[in-house]
C-alpha cells in the first residue's frame, strides 16, 4: 500500500520557522514524513509527492525513524487533503495506483464540499474532497487533482494556539468527535492550507496522540 515519504512544496523555509516549525537545510521532518521546501517559483503549495510501499505506521511497530515535536507543538501530519474536481474518477485513480479506500463521507464540511474519500497513506490519512463550487479546481469538471493543505496533529492545541498567537485562527470543533481544529491564518505566508488538530480519533476511527 502506498505511503505519503515526502512532500515538496513551494515555500521559504524562513516561513516554516516562523510558523513554530524546526527547519534544516530546506527540509521540514514531521515524524515519518519530509517537507522539502524548494523555494518560491512560478507555483505555490504542495507541488508534488515521494511515495513508498509499506504497512500503515500503527502496524509497522515502530521501528521507522521519527522526528521529535516541533516548537510550535507539531508531533505528525494528521492528514494531507486532496482538492479533486471528480471525486469518483480521483477515487478509482488512486485505487489503480494500490490505495486501499477506508471510508467515504457525504455531507457538507466547513469549507463547502459535500463529499470526501479518505485513504490510509502510511502515517497520515489522505483525504480526498469534492472541490467546492465556485473554487478554481471545480470550475474545470475534466482537470487534475490537487494536492491543497495539511492538517499536523499536536500534542496540545491550546498550547500552539498560545506559540502561535495571531498568526492561529481560534480553534473550533473539528469534523471528527472530540477533537479540535485551528487554522493558519493567510499572514503567515505558508502556500498550503494549514491547520492544526488536538489529540483524538481520525476520520478512519483511529486513535491519535
Amino acid at each position: 500500500m502506498p505511503s505519503i515519504d515526502a512532500l515538496e512544496i513551494a515555500d521559504e523555509s524562513g516561513a516554516w520557522s516562523a510558523a513554530g516549525f524546526r527547519v534544516g537545510d530546506g527540509e521540514c521532518r514531521v515524524s515519518r514524513v519530509r517537507l522539502r521546501l524548494t523555494g518560491k517559483g512560478a507555483r505555490r503549495g504542495i507541488v508534488g509527492w515521494a511515495l513508498g510501499e509499506g504497512a500503515p505506521a500503527e502496524d509497522d511497530g515502530g521501528a521507522a525513524a521519527t522526528a521529535g515535536r516541533h516548537p510550535n507543538g507539531v508531533v505528525q501530519i494528521d492528514h494531507v487533503v486532496m482538492l479533486t474536481p471528480d471525486l469518483d474518477r480521483t477515487v478509482a485513480e488512486l485505487e489503480s495506483q494500490g490505495f486501499d479506500l477506508r471510508r467515504t463521507r457525504d455531507a457538507p464540511t466547513p469549507g463547502g464540499s459535500t463529499r470526501q474519500a479518505f485513504f490510509r497513506a502510511g502515517e497520515p490519512i489522505l483525504e480526498v474532497v469534492l472541490a467546492p463550487k465556485g473554487s478554481s479546481v471545480a470550475r474545470d469538471s475534466s482537470g487534475p487533482a490537487r494536492l491543497w493543505g495539511l492538517a499536523f496533529g499536536v500534542d496540545d492545541l491550546d498550547r500552539t494556539a498560545r506559540s502561535l498567537g495571531d498568526l492561529l485562527g481560534a480553534p473550533r470543533d473539528a469534523v471528527q468527535p472530540g477533537r479540535r481544529i485551528a487554522t493558519l491564518r493567510a499572514e503567515a505566508g505558508l502556500g498550503p492550507a494549514i491547520a492544526f488538530m488536538s489529540p483524538g480519533r481520525d476520520a478512519l476511527g483511529t486513535a491519535r496522540g
